[in-house]
């Protein structure tokens, strides 16, 4: 029996592949833009990172884990809540499993992130980790002693389509989601959520990076977003405290790598937190965008 096993992480722009062997080696890691609008060639894409990942093991039929940007309903067996919105309604984790002729496990991959962290990562030793992805949409799962929380509707620990707390009316109205909602806190706290705020605020259309370094050169419009972000992101976190108090909040996906989320933030949270205390630490993924994946591959325990 082999302890080698493949991860997928399908995400917005991206989608990764890693083989795993033991509980932490990894032999083999790669990633492809993701295919978008199209289920069909989603799922071939998949399949064709699986087959390098075997062919880099020489074993064919190994374990697969997948985590993907939404969740699979225990009603329907489709994807819901996806922000790749083409894989809503589809039953992807049968479909997986029929074309790679054996049983893949599909979760939703902040949930495959806590689980990396909580086992190896930032959120090792902790033991309720509640991991937020501020990537191209904003999602969050909740480790348990190292284990996924899911819940019987498959949304535990997610906070992105909540309206920001704290927040007007009017700033709410201004940010309509792909959810049919307004003022999802996806649309504050993502990658593109941090954009949209630069745009509001009188700018052109620029990247996240891109903001962030005007943002260092000391341009004044892109500080000013910079410290509004923050303040958003500590609102965010504080309702996460005041509902579940967790151990550690680590942060993965794009907008994570902005350094100054882990020495401001700290100093904004007890601002919202009720009490008017918060000794919560917020720890930015150690295993970086790749997180998702190793959790993935974690999802077939050895």
């Amino acid at each position: 029996m082999t302890d080698l096993r493949i991860g997928i992480d399908l995400g917005g722009t991206k989608t990764e592949v890693i083989l795993l062997s033991g509980a932490t080696g990894e032999r083999f890691r790669t990633r492809i833009p993701t295919v978008r609008n199209d289920y069909g060639a989603t799922i071939d894409s998949i399949a064709s990172l699986v087959a390098m990942a075997e062919a880099e093991s020489g074993i064919s039929g190994l374990p697969v884990g997948v985590g993907i940007p939404g969740t699979i309903s225990r009603k329907t067996g489709c994807v819901k809540n996806a922000n790749s919105t083409w894989i809503n309604g589809h039953p992807l984790q049968r479909d997986l499993s029929e074309r790679l002729g054996r049983e893949v496990k599909v979760t939703n991959d902040a949930n495959c992130l806590a689980v990396s962290e909580a086992t190896d990562g930032a959120g090792r030793g902790y033991e309720l980790v509640f991991a937020g992805i501020l990537g191209t949409g904003c999602g969050a799962g909740l480790a348990f002693q190292a284990q996924p929380i899911v819940g019987p509707n498959g949304v535990a620990g997610e906070w992105g389509h909540n309206p920001l707390p704290w927040t007007s009316e009017t700033e709410l109205r201004a940010r309509p989601c792909y959810c049919g909602r307004f003022g999802c806190q996806e649309t504050f706290l993502s990658g593109t959520g941090l954009c949209l705020t630069y745009t509001l605020a009188g700018g052109e259309s620029l990247t996240g990076d891109q903001i962030m370094q005007r943002a260092a050169a000391g341009e004044g419009r892109a500080r000013q977003v910079l410290d509004t972000y923050l303040d958003q992101l500590a609102r965010g976190l504080a309702g996460v405290i005041n509902v579940l108090d967790p151990d550690v909040i680590v942060l993965g996906g794009g907008a994570s790598n902005i350094a100054e989320i882990y020495s401001r933030v700290p100093e904004l949270l007890p601002r919202y937190v009720f009490g008017g205390e918060c000794d919560t630490p917020v720890l930015r993924a150690v295993h970086g965008d790749s997180s998702g994946v190793r959790g993935a591959a974690w999802l077939n325990p050895l």
